[in-house]
């Protein structure tokens, strides 16, 4: 119940009292006021006029009488509301000593966590200056260990410079060996030369006929979605292998300009490819940061070769083995690959980034073309700079060696296309076409097989044919409806082969 209605109750209360009390007091003074008026009356006006002040002094002390009453019920409704309260408030005081007391509870629970924490903060302490007093202990350790790890460091870079002197001592007299052995095999070349065919009396029996210049557009294949930045052909063979950036490599037939085969498996777009010499396995170079071989017969792939760290934009295969791989990244390394194995048996780092590569004849040497523009070459056994020489002022986007590995062209930004004497890096022709403009950082110019003739796109679609004699054009192509990427020459003297940026080959005789 609120105050108000406890107050109400209060005074109704005590007006029914009061009106009791007014009654019973009337009742009681009746026959006093009767007795005072009878002698009144008798003994006359005297008496009636007593009587009638002694009325009104009791109707005015009646209303004193009310009057307190009044009073008194105010009284009591404000006493009982006064208790309502003190009430109110003694329980607010009984909940706020109930919630003292669970706070002191509470403190002194958390002084005993504290006290615990205080504890365990002291162990911590001494724990962590006993873990220092180990740390200083291991740290003198180590450094008594590296000082003696430097001296076996010393010791064996000591030996390796003896080992690296005795291997150059080994590699002089092989190559000693090695220019022997070409003199040799020129003055059998010479003899073997007979109506412009060439036969070598070795395993696997190669030759070619006299390269013609072509002018005629055999086929128009349309080989892959989005471009083509590779082709090659087969070992002596006119069978066509292409890559493109549909992540597929596709064997074709020229003669017909049918597919044979597609090859399945690569994760990125294919920037450059290569085969064996036994034609059994193509190896591409892809975006995915990877290499891929596959076993063109059963058309699996035998292996993924990882560890470049970016695009593998160049790969070629040894000249006289079909065992050894080379490839080039964006990563700036240049890795060496063991196919029986799968596995990179050797790492060059260098500075600039390398577009293109190839083996040499021997296949102890990798020619690189670099971003910078420098031809270098490299030993492949130690992995050490061997010559260099800044072949073009922009970058350099195709390698290509010659039959007899002698002559080596490199095509660049600069629309430059350079033949290098491979023994001393001195220039031995320059080609160049006033609208012959290179289309990427990884066109390709192809020597044709008899090595009279190069071949290379444009950005205009056309591809350009300079006699490697003269120095001057001799043909130019024109079919191609976008910038021409790559060229390749069939080592039987024809076809040549083009492809260009909207996946289109050409086959031309």
């Amino acid at each position: 119940m609120s105050r108000e209605q406890i107050a109400r109750e209060a005074i109704e209360h005590a007006l029914k009292a009061l009106r009791k009390r007014h009654l019973l007091e009337e009742g009681a003074h009746a026959p006093a006021y009767t007795a005072l008026t009878k002698p009144i009356l008798s003994q006359g006006s005297e008496w009636k006029e007593k009587a009638d002040n002694l009325e009104v002094e009791l109707h005015q002390c009646y209303k004193a009488q009310s009057r307190l009453s009044d009073q008194l019920v105010a009284e009591v409704a404000e006493s009982r509301a006064s208790k309502a309260l003190l009430q109110e408030k003694e329980a607010i005081i009984a909940d706020l000593q109930k919630e003292l007391t669970q706070t002191r509870d509470e403190f002194s629970q958390l002084k005993m966590e504290l006290d615990e924490k205080v504890k365990a903060v002291e162990l911590l302490v001494s724990e962590n200056k006993e873990l220092r007093a180990q740390l200083e202990e291991m740290t003198i350790k180590a450094k008594n260990a590296e000082a003696e790890n430097k001296m076996l460091v010393d010791r064996w870079m000591l030996q390796k410079m003896q080992d690296a002197e005795r291997l150059n001592e080994a590699n002089a007299i092989y190559e000693d060996m090695v220019d022997r052995l070409r003199a040799s095999g020129l003055e059998k070349f010479a003899r073997q030369q007979v109506d412009g065919v060439v036969r070598q009396s070795e395993d696997g029996a190669e030759f070619y006929v006299e390269s013609t210049i072509p002018s005629t557009c055999k086929n128009k294949i349309i080989a892959h979605e989005g471009g083509c930045a590779s082709i090659l052909f087969e070992d002596n063979s006119s069978k066509l292998i292409s890559g493109g950036q549909d992540r597929s490599i596709k064997l074709w037939d020229t003669n017909t300009g049918s597919l044979s085969r597609t090859l399945y498996g690569c994760l990125g777009s294919v920037l450059d490819l290569t085969i064996t010499h036994d034609n059994s396995s193509v190896i591409a170079a892809s975006s995915s940061n990877n290499l891929y071989v596959w076993d063109v017969n059963s058309g699996r792939v035998r292996h993924t070769l990882t560890g470049h760290m970016d695009k593998v934009c160049a790969v070629d295969v040894s000249k006289i083995s079909s065992r050894h791989v080379v490839s080039a990244a964006y990563d700036r390394s240049i890795k060496v690959w063991d196919l029986q194995k799968g596995y990179c048996t050797s790492t060059i780092i260098f500075a600039s980034n390398c577009n293109a590569l190839c083996f040499s004849v021997d296949g102890q040497t990798i020619c690189s073309g670099h971003v910078d523009g420098n031809l270098r070459l490299w030993d492949i056994q130690t992995g050490k700079l061997l010559s260099e020489v800044a072949a073009h002022s922009l970058a350099i986007t195709s390698i290509s060696l010659s039959r007899n590995g002698n002559v080596v062209l490199t095509s660049g930004r600069d629309n430059l296309h350079n033949l290098f004497d491979m023994r001393s890096l001195e220039v031995c022709g320059t080609l160049r076409a006033s609208g012959n403009r290179v289309a990427s950082n990884w066109s390709r110019s192809c020597l044709s097989p008899d090595d009279n003739y190069v071949a290379s796109g444009s950005v205009d679609g056309s591809v350009y044919i300079w006699s490697v004699s003269k120095g001057d054009i001799v043909g130019s192509l024109k079919e191609h409806n976008a910038p021409v990427l790559c060229c390749s020459w069939s080592g039987l003297g024809k076809p040549l082969a083009s492809s260009d940026k909207s996946g289109v080959v050409h086959t031309w005789t």
